[in-house]
Parts: C-alpha cells; sequence; structure tokens
C-alpha cells in the first residue's frame, strides 16, 4: 500500500473521533491521529511532487511548493496547522492539547484539500 492510500484511510479516521464527545481521552486520541494524518498529508506531498520533478524536504516547504504547483491554496491555516503539530511532539500541556484539538476541526478541509489536490494532478 502506497502513502497516498495509508493517508485516505487516516483522514476518515481522525474525522470518525472528532465526531466523539470531548472527553480527555478522546481528545488525546484525536491529537494522536491529527499527527498522524499530518505526517502522511505532507508526505504524500512530497511524493507526488518528488515524481513531477519537485524535491521539497520540510512540510513547510512541501506546502509551498504545492501552492506553487497548484495543489493546494495558499491559506495562512497551513502555517498554523504546521506549528500544531510542533507542539504535539515537544510537550505535553492540558491548555495547548485544547487549542490544538479545537483547532483540528479547522484543518480537515485542508486535509480534504491535499487529497483533492493529489489525485486531480494525479490522473
Amino acid at each position: 500500500m502506497d502513502r497516498i492510500d495509508s493517508y485516505k484511510k487516516a483522514l476518515p479516521k481522525l474525522k470518525e473521533i472528532l465526531n466523539e464527545p470531548e472527553t480527555e481521552i478522546n481528545r488525546d486520541a484525536a491529537i494522536k491521529r491529527f499527527e498522524f494524518t499530518y505526517e502522511l498529508a505532507w508526505k504524500s506531498l512530497r511524493d507526488f511532487l518528488r515524481n513531477e520533478g519537485v524535491i521539497c524536504l520540510s512540510p513547510k516547504n512541501c506546502f509551498r511548493e504545492a501552492f506553487k504547483y497548484g495543489i493546494i491554496e495558499d491559506n495562512p491555516l497551513w502555517f498554523r496547522m504546521i506549528e500544531d503539530r510542533n507542539l504535539t511532539v515537544h510537550t505535553y500541556d492540558e491548555e495547548i492539547a485544547k487549542r490544538i484539538y479545537k483547532n483540528i476541526k479547522d484543518y480537515i478541509p485542508l486535509f480534504e484539500e491535499i487529497l483533492t489536490g493529489v489525485q486531480k494532478f494525479g490522473t
């Protein structure tokens, strides 16, 4: 199974947990699924862009290249998402976790945009 197939499976799982009532366990699960989906998202972009002859080595760089290529729209939420992802890796603070959990819903359309863009340009 390639990375985009894994991404196609991860995104519904993220949406699923966001539809559950907010509890500490569900919040933690949502953040973990967000981390996983985020990693698959930017690495799917990286793989797609590599096949097009574009090299990008970091999430920020891949998102910028995807803007240029027209796969995704330029949106400041991309960079907020990167910041949130970086926070989930380096610290666990209850207030930060609550803020990131609330932000994740804003990122669902962005994740869907990657999937749509890669499928559109990949055919």
